[in-house]
């Protein structure tokens, strides 16, 4: 994977910065985006060999922009990382936390921090996102001021790290996808478990047609790890179902189920199979 370019969206220091760093492995060229559609368009296009994706936070849940996205167009689905999101209070080098007078960051951040942030009686900035509000610290160069960002934004910044490990919950994980143009080669799995398939499809809005969709994973002992569901735009109160279970596409097993699935859904493509990442939880 050596040289090969990796779209994410944000800002350098940017937490899908540090998923793609460490799911893809050094060296690579991390490239940086404005949103998830320039995300997904730069791979698209070829211009980046990769993107990499939020798709679900453990406390936040889905992020519904990325579900629509990943419909909307001809990509696969190659891996999956769990990354465990763990906010840094930064300032500048010659700062001190008993100099710091407001903290800066993304909204969402500030309230996964909210009780250890009460603690501290600190005023509060929201800002557009963490790695921004890293370098608007540097920018500003006011000793009186702290972002809460990653470990990966104090390095991009050249910040100081305060304090680790503000989040009020340790366990604050965002599951990100990696993008890809094109299937990736298959690789026999030694064990089926080892695997993971998304899907997406339609159904008739007919009573027990969901039903009966889920029931050929069940009567094959298929596990699913994920369902969402997101409306059909121009068709009210229909949905598309994204599911995730546990498996690869070429098992037969799998295949049957997919087989008998594509008997009741009007519309179903296969996202991708890919290697599974399982959390390790913290102490």
């Amino acid at each position: 994977m050596n040289n090969k370019r990796v779209a994410y969206q944000g800002e350098p220091g940017a937490y899908s910065e540090a998923a793609a760093l460490e799911f893809f492995g050094t060296p690579i060229t991390t490239v940086a985006c404005h949103n998830f559609d320039s995300v997904f368009a730069s791979v698209t296009a070829g211009e980046c060999d990769y993107g990499m994706i939020p798709i679900e936070n453990s406390l936040a849940g889905s992020i519904h922009r990325n579900y629509d996205l990943l419909l909307r167009h001809d990509l696969q689905l190659v891996g999956e990382y769990h990354l465990r999101v763990s906010h840094c209070l930064l300032a500048l080098p010659e700062s001190s936390l008993t100099d710091i007078r407001i903290i800066h960051s993304h909204p969402q951040a500030l309230a996964q921090c909210e009780s250890n942030l009460r603690k501290m009686n600190i005023q509060q900035a929201a800002e557009a996102d963490t790695a921004g509000s890293a370098r608007l610290i540097r920018e500003m160069n006011n000793l009186h001021a702290a972002a809460l960002a990653s470990r990966r934004a104090a390095e991009v910044y050249g910040l100081k790290i305060l304090i680790e490990n503000m989040e009020d919950n340790p366990a604050n994980y965002t599951r990100f996808l990696a993008l890809a143009p094109q299937l990736a080669a298959y690789i026999q799995p030694i064990n089926n478990n080892q695997y993971k398939t998304s899907i997406v499809f339609s159904l008739s809005n007919t009573p027990g047609s969901l039903f009966k969709a889920l029931s050929v994973f069940a009567l094959r002992d298929i596990d699913l790890s994920k369902i969402e569901s997101r409306p059909i735009p121009g068709k009210t109160w229909e949905y598309m179902f994204y599911i995730d279970f546990i498996g690869h596409v070429q098992d037969p097993i799998c295949e049957r189920a997919i087989a008998h699935l594509q008997e009741l859904a009007p519309f179903l493509r296969v996202l991708g199979s890919y290697p599974r990442h399982k959390i390790e939880e913290p102490d």
